[in-house]
């Protein structure tokens, strides 16, 4: 069916949250990803972006799971020890944990985002105050998303810009920072994942 892909696109938030969620805990490297994510217990985390909103574009596309996803990003937030010594630590008693995952996984502190973002990109980037206000400043406001899986099974979502831009295939700039450039590389890549993508210029 031509344009079946868009068959959530405009629907009310609470179906797209609904449908959203379905996909990601069905996804067999989401949910691992997710389950020892929660087993890790760390504070404030979320695992977001890509690995999300891919596994989206895949079941809606009839792609397999994992196409297109290079790692999988795991965000925390510790204010109590800013330094990269403690970040590092919290990486490496990580890695055990998601040995079962096919995918690599990127442990972040959120809290110390600030001091390592003007050196890496030549620009100052807000001292957030948690993991998902963090969310709210990717490059793109299709990428802004996050899910956390509660003790009682719950899945939380973060999505500061809703859920219509990913189930409309558009990729749609966020103007908090100065990120035209991200933005324009991962619209780029993409649209060579998939094809249905619209990328919205900066």
């Amino acid at each position: 069916m031509p344009n079946d892909h868009l068959r959530y696109s405009g629907l009310p938030n609470a179906e797209q949250q609904r449908v959203f969620l379905e996909i990601v805990w069905a996804d067999p490297i989401v949910q691992p990803a997710l389950i020892a994510a929660r087993d890790l217990d760390l504070p404030g985390w979320f695992i977001v972006s890509g690995v999300l909103y891919n596994a989206v574009w895949n079941a809606l596309t009839g792609k397999p799971p994992g196409h297109g996803t290079k790692d999988i990003d795991l965000f925390y937030f510790d204010a109590g020890d800013l330094s990269y010594e403690a970040e590092d630590r919290v990486i490496e008693h990580a890695a055990p944990r998601f040995a079962h995952v096919p995918l690599p996984v990127e442990v972040r502190n959120q809290a110390r985002v600030h001091l390592w973002y003007p050196q890496k990109f030549g620009r100052p980037c807000p001292r957030y105050e948690n993991s998902a206000q963090s969310i709210s400043y990717f490059a793109s406001k299709t990428h802004a998303v996050g899910v956390r899986l509660e003790a009682n099974d719950v899945l939380h979502l973060v999505a500061p810009f809703g859920l219509d831009h990913i189930f409309s295939f558009r990729i749609v700039p966020n103007h908090a920072l100065d990120n035209a450039a991200t933005h324009a590389e991962k619209g780029e890549r993409a649209k060579r994942m998939w094809p249905e993508i619209i990328v919205e210029s900066w």
